[in-house]
């Protein structure tokens, strides 16, 4: 069961009153399923379809998580949250695990009483317009007027970068992002700017996407990662070697279709990540199969980014910093030893 440690934090983080918890794993064992926090309408990240049921790279993600703690990537109750409520619900409890597009930054890793526990997908903030406006740069911008959801970075970067370069320009806030695509296609924005995934997922769901265009300028660093409560040490090895495994099954060539197989290997990485031998499942208070479960129901990092997000899916966004280290990029699971 779940216990609440402490009421109080330092006094960096006095203000938000937030308390330390402790035991989500055993309380999610105890449920029988795991309660994730995602976008409501994310295309390729995290969206219902036709018949409710949720789909895409972040939702996987959530599977992989049920995969190894309750050995069933099925067992997962997706909770919808916008941007403004996102961290209230982990923060309160009412989800076990925050799977959204949020970015990793400072202030949110050390005065909201929750923890990131990776990167599971390196983004950067760009900016939609209508292609009939014939504006090529960002730098043409000044003086717009910008759809941008509330509670997000987006609103940050957008003051910092009219700011550093001398423009001027008008918010149009919204508390999610299917308000902000609506009220960009009516035309009450000039702009609508995000997370460029964000942007082509957007963009493929409007009535016209030919008739808009994201421009070439990237004006942040947006690493989005899952999220888990503070306190809570064994949860969080849980949240970040679930994504480790599925990035080291990738490296080492272990996927969902070939993993029975790759159990008789005789390479001792592969018999680490496996169980086969040493203790991984022991160690993060799980069982010996617990990433086999993983790689075998959800996929290793390539199987979902494909599927969802890459060149199997509507959006085919290119790996690029999202590769793996030996290919290029920035993704990469520490040993497993």
């Amino acid at each position: 069961m779940r216990k609440l440690l402490a009421t109080v934090f330092g006094a960096a983080i006095a203000a938000h009153a937030c308390p330390v918890w402790a035991g989500t794993l055993d309380d999610v064992k105890a449920k029988g399923v795991l309660t994730c926090g995602t976008n409501p309408a994310t295309a390729g990240f995290s969206v219902p379809d036709n018949d409710g049921k949720w789909t895409g790279f972040v939702v996987d993600y959530c599977r992989a998580v049920a995969a190894g703690v309750l050995g069933d990537a099925t067992k997962v109750k997706f909770i919808p949250l916008n941007a403004k409520d996102r961290f209230t619900a982990l923060q309160s409890g009412e989800i076990d695990i925050l799977a959204h597009n949020a970015t990793w930054t400072s202030s949110r890793d050390t005065s909201l009483g929750i923890i990131f526990a990776g990167t599971y997908f390196y983004d950067g903030q760009g900016f939609m317009v209508r292609k009939s406006e014939k504006i090529q740069s960002a730098k043409n911008l000044d003086g717009a007027s910008i759809c941008v959801s509330q509670g997000t970075t987006a609103e940050l970067n957008l003051a910092d970068y009219f700011r550093t370069n001398g423009m001027s320009y008008s918010a149009v806030g919204f508390a999610d992002e299917e308000a902000v695509i609506k009220a960009y296609e009516e035309g009450r924005c000039d702009v609508f700017s995000a997370d460029t995934s964000s942007l082509n997922a957007a963009r493929i769901r409007m009535a016209k996407p030919e008739e808009n265009v994201v421009l070439p300028e990237i004006i942040s660093k947006e690493p989005l990662g899952p999220a888990v409560r503070q306190g809570d040490d064994q949860w969080l090895n849980v949240a970040k070697w679930t994504l480790n495994v599925m990035l080291a099954a990738e490296e080492f060539g272990v996927t969902s279709k070939n993993i029975d197989e790759m159990k008789h290997s005789d390479d001792p990485n592969i018999r680490r990540l496996l169980g086969v031998e040493g203790s991984f499942g022991k160690d993060v208070g799980l069982g010996e199969t617990w990433s086999q479960d993983i790689i075998k129901q959800v996929g290793n990092y390539s199987e979902i980014f494909e599927r969802s997000i890459g060149k199997e899916s509507p959006l085919k966004i290119e790996r690029g910093v999202n590769a793996l280290w030996n290919a290029g990029g920035l993704q990469y699971a520490p040993p497993i030893r």
